[in-house]
């Protein structure tokens, strides 16, 4: 149990209160969709993804990139179309950070990795800021996980002690790098286990 009380609850996205926005089953899924060769996609997908995702590519720019690099029978608004349907929410996970957030007055951030164009459309698909108090993303910040930089700027702007913080997030490394910094760290399985660890950080609904 930590020492200090828990004030700041960061959360990755993906993984723990959404569905990924962008992995490899949604990818080979669009290839499937869209007819096309999902190992050229894929390909061309891991040379550029990572500078969309540090927030100097736009969503078009990538897409021109992977998929729009020669004359398609689809639009590029069609491909982003079905790109933002992949999303989908765990209500449950949504809920409990909702009612710890109400009972022990926490401020809550996001802490992401994730294309600016992808990240405005779930934040607001699924009403996130109704109960985020801010965002640390990497396409708005140019800093990715798991650059140690990206958290301790999540910790400026929070302006809390890291061992008043908690990270939830679904990669061990993350975690690993969030707990050698100080914060609280809680890798995520699946809803009772990390309920079950954040009552063990005296965050409980009982």
């Amino acid at each position: 149990m930590s020492s200090a009380p828990i004030t700041t609850l960061f959360l990755d996205l993906g993984g723990v209160l959404l569905s990924n926005g962008w992995d490899t089953a949604c990818r080979r899924k669009a290839a499937e969709a869209f007819g096309l060769d999902a190992a050229e996609m894929e390909e061309r997908h891991h040379l550029t993804f990572d500078t969309y995702e540090v927030g100097k590519l736009t969503l078009d720019g990538y897409l021109e990139r992977i998929v729009f690099y020669q004359s398609r029978p689809f639009t590029m608004q069609e491909f982003r179309k079905f790109m933002f349907a992949q999303s989908s929410s765990f209500p449950e996970m949504i809920e409990l950070v909702q009612k710890l957030k109400a009972k022990h007055g926490l401020k809550v951030a996001v802490l992401s990795n994730e294309g600016r164009e992808l990240q405005v459309h779930r934040i607001q698909a699924f009403a996130l800021a109704s109960f985020i108090d801010y965002f640390i993303v990497s396409s708005f910040v140019h800093l990715r996980k798991p650059d140690e930089e990206i958290f301790r700027l999540a910790l400026d702007v929070s302006q809390t002690p890291p061992p008043q913080c908690a990270y939830i997030e679904d990669r061990p490394m993350f975690v690993d790098v969030a707990r050698r910094l100080g914060i609280e760290g809680i890798c995520h399985r699946g809803y009772a286990t990390t309920k079950a660890a954040l009552a063990g950080l005296s965050l409980s609904l009982d």
